[in-house]
């Protein structure tokens, strides 16, 4: 199995400098950049998913992820993107709830929250956790907790147990309305237009009583694919 130290050269060897310089100023966040498009990175990470086992890829997410760089990081939330991880995923959970703390962006924060979509589908309980993550002080985790639960938003056939979710999640989301951090009116806004396409009337229910605490672009988008 690779090393995070031979994963870390590989990334490097593919660089591009300039593209890094433009990536650093277009994502705003202050930790190296090496210039590596998405689609390279996915080859790089499905070369060392067929290498090892889960437990050597637990360890090199993790050695990534600690690298600091924004290549590593994504590249360690897609080592563990994958709707089935045998026998037992919580070792996967726990790396990516681990993570939570560290997310300061939105991208890197996306695909890590991606890879935790699928465990919370895998195992509903662990929205137990993530509703602590709703009281926390640091953005990026609130925020989290709306991502991390967007695929309650996309059933077409819900089961009981999936609308007590969706219900329990737009709880979550009519607690942050009052936060006018762009990032978190986003991601209202994202989980309801999602929401939208499936269930207009929870929607348009949840829009007549908060619409007047939120950012009026996030109302906007919420509502953008509701039927007119």
């Amino acid at each position: 199995m690779t090393t995070t130290k031979q994963a870390i050269a590989q990334l490097r060897a593919l660089g591009d400098p300039v593209k890094a310089v433009e990536m650093h100023k277009y994502h705003k966040v202050d930790r190296p950049y090496l210039g590596i498009a998405n689609p390279v990175i996915d080859e790089q990470v499905k070369s060392w998913r067929a290498q090892g086992d889960l437990d050597a890829r637990l360890a090199l997410a993790k050695g990534l992820w600690k690298g600091n760089t924004h290549e590593g990081r994504i590249a360690a939330a897609k080592l563990l993107t994958q709707a089935r991880i045998r026998p037992d995923d919580a070792g996967a959970w726990a790396l990516i709830a681990s993570w939570v703390p560290d997310f300061d962006g939105w991208a890197v924060a996306d695909h890590a929250c991606i890879a935790g979509q699928k465990r919370l589908v895998a195992d509903p309980s662990r929205l137990d956790q993530v509703a602590n993550w709703t009281t926390s002080e640091h953005m990026w985790t609130r925020r989290a907790a709306l991502v991390m639960t967007l695929p309650w938003t996309k059933q077409n056939n819900p089961k009981p147990a999936d609308l007590a979710i969706r219900e329990r999640v737009l709880r979550w989301a009519a607690g942050y309305v009052t936060d006018h951090d762009w990032f978190i009116q986003k991601a209202i806004a994202s989980w309801l237009r999602d929401l939208s396409k499936h269930d207009p009337a929870r929607v348009q229910a949840f829009l007549d009583a908060h619409q007047a605490d939120m950012k009026p672009f996030a109302v906007k988008e919420a509502g953008r694919k509701l039927p007119r």
